[in-house]
């Protein structure tokens, strides 16, 4: 992989688990020391350098639920529950998809966590065991209801996505919705009980037509919308002929060296636009052109 970190990766906030279950603990760094990411909704505010603004528990809503996001250099650092959640993906919103580009690393990957963390509170506020309500616990790593105390816990969903290769070609495919010559590589949510590799074989498949294998991992990204894991690989085809599924992808096509050297580079000629570099498709084709 290029050297470059993925984006919403290397938060350097220790998420000191050992507080978050001791309740004592957990109050010894609600203090004036604190500190509170301050969150407009579901987006960041920014200071004046640009980086994530932090307030005090002071300025949190007095009925507000703060979450423990962990501790950094000794202090504790919490964000608040906003009143709705925000399912949708990142290209509904403008402005996040500029943050996405201009926050610095350590800042987005803190704010990926937070947002994925808060915005499961958002969603969860009734059981799914009983319909009643639930409440806050373990600092906001879980939640407890409090009709049948069943416990709920954050989920992250795992999705493949994946390079298939095939002579010297690379398989890219362009979603329903997407802007016209934007192509990336394909993805699609593991199942349960699937391993990666059966989801990485079914999903290209269904998408294509396409049967692959010797299925590799590559890397993971988390991906806060609303909370998954992106879990990179790569994999062979015997055959290029393709099947494609339109009821979820426009086009599917299959890419020279050349015309990916000319996406990356972001040349006027190329044949297509090339996945933006905070995505770990980006990544995912920069390793195959470099290998």
């Amino acid at each position: 992989m290029t050297a470059r970190p993925l984006a919403f990766t290397g938060c350097r906030i220790e998420r000191a688990d050992h507080v978050r279950a001791d309740p004592e603990a957990l109050a010894g760094h609600m203090t004036w020391r604190a500190r509170l990411l301050a969150l407009e909704g579901m987006m960041p505010a920014v200071d004046e350098e640009g980086r994530l603004a932090w307030r005090t528990l002071a300025d949190a809503a007095e009925d507000a639920e703060l979450v423990f996001l962990g501790l950094h250099e000794g202090r504790g650092c919490f964000a608040a529950v906003p009143a709705e959640g925000d399912a949708s993906p990142r290209m509904a919103n403008p402005q996040l998809w500029s943050l996405m580009a201009t926050l610095a690393p350590e800042d987005l990957a803190l704010y990926g966590g937070a947002r994925s963390l808060v915005d499961w509170h958002a969603r969860h506020r009734f059981c799914a065991t009983c319909g009643g309500r639930t409440k806050l616990a373990k600092g906001g790593w879980q939640r407890n209801c409090e009709s049948c105390g069943a416990q709920h816990f954050p989920r992250t969903d795992p999705v493949t996505i994946m390079l298939v290769e095939h002579e010297g070609r690379l398989m890219l495919g362009r979603g329903l919705g997407w802007p016209e010559g934007r192509f990336s590589a394909l993805a699609g949510f593991v199942e349960p009980g699937e391993s990666i590799e059966e989801a990485v074989a079914r999903e290209v498949f269904e998408e294509s037509g396409v049967r692959v294998r010797d299925v590799t991992y590559v890397a993971s990204q988390p991906w806060p919308f609303p909370s998954q894991l992106m879990i990179g690989c790569h994999s062979h085809a015997d055959d290029d002929e393709l099947a494609i599924d339109t009821t979820e992808m426009a086009e599917v096509r299959w890419f020279t060296r050349e015309d990916v050297a000319a996406a990356l580079a972001g040349s006027h000629e190329a044949s297509f636009t090339a996945p933006p570099p905070h995505a770990i498709a980006h990544h995912l084709v920069q390793r195959w052109l470099e290998q």
